[in-house]
């Protein structure tokens, strides 16, 4: 039997910890109530991405990084996913974070859990006189989920023949997981799955996925998504 190898691309706030951190941090050291309402605006599809992170950014009167950090040394990551990584290195299955959040605190929860040589992409927070400054390196002009393109993320990091797995769970979500193989999908990202009749396999933590992609790379013959090599090729079109 050929040995399968899957390209794994994981969403970090809410998947793999188990709060979202980005929201979390802009509640506690910005505005409370102004973010709390923009989050839910932004949650309901009202706001632009990078205009949502800038909002956040300027609501934070003082940046302070230490105590930032202090506060992220309480955040919560889902206890599998620790073990994922090792199943992912054990079977040669590349794995990549791809977050609409920031290097700051993903960098700092990574290295935490001992996880620093898990690559990951996202957007930049600088530090400038007590300020934070986003910048968005990835953004694309048509990308309306995320200010960290995730679709083309993923079209850079893998090819038309590779298995592409994605996990997730919210809206930054919803456009990179039309550009993949096998979805796996919780919470709002399920809901969006059943409503646009798009094939996933629910999931709770990591343990699920595993078992689940055991089950997939032990099939004879494994079918790729048609849909999702549709739409690759459609971007490929437009980009020719």
């Amino acid at each position: 039997m050929d040995k399968k190898v899957f390209k794994v691309f994981v969403d970090f706030d809410g998947t793999i910890t188990k709060k979202d951190v980005g929201e979390e941090l802009f509640i506690e050291f910005g505005d409370r109530e102004f973010s709390k309402r923009l989050i839910e605006d932004w949650n309901k599809d009202l706001v632009p991405p990078k205009a949502g992170w800038n909002a956040l950014c300027e609501s934070v009167e003082v940046a302070d990084k230490n105590l930032m950090r202090d506060f992220l040394s309480t955040i919560e990551v889902e206890k599998s996913f620790k073990k994922f990584v090792s199943y992912c290195k054990e079977n040669g299955f590349e794995l990549k974070i791809v977050s609409d959040g920031f290097d700051f605190y993903i960098r700092t929860i990574l290295e935490k859990e001992n996880l620093a040589e898990v690559e990951f992409s996202s957007n930049v927070l600088n530090f400038i006189d007590n300020k934070l400054q986003p910048v968005f390196p990835n953004s694309a002009e048509d990308c309306k989920c995320s200010a960290n393109c995730k679709r083309n993320y993923v079209l850079k990091h893998s090819s038309d023949d590779d298995y592409t797995v994605y996990i997730g769970d919210g809206v930054s979500d919803r456009c990179p997981i039309q550009f993949c193989d096998f979805i796996f999908a919780k919470d709002s990202l399920l809901k969006f799955c059943e409503v646009n009749r798009i094939t996933y396999f629910p999931y709770k933590d990591f343990d699920d996925v595993t078992k689940r992609i055991d089950e997939l790379k032990s099939k004879k013959r494994l079918k790729k998504s048609h849909q999702a090599l549709l739409k690759r090729k459609e971007v490929y079109t437009q980009e020719a």
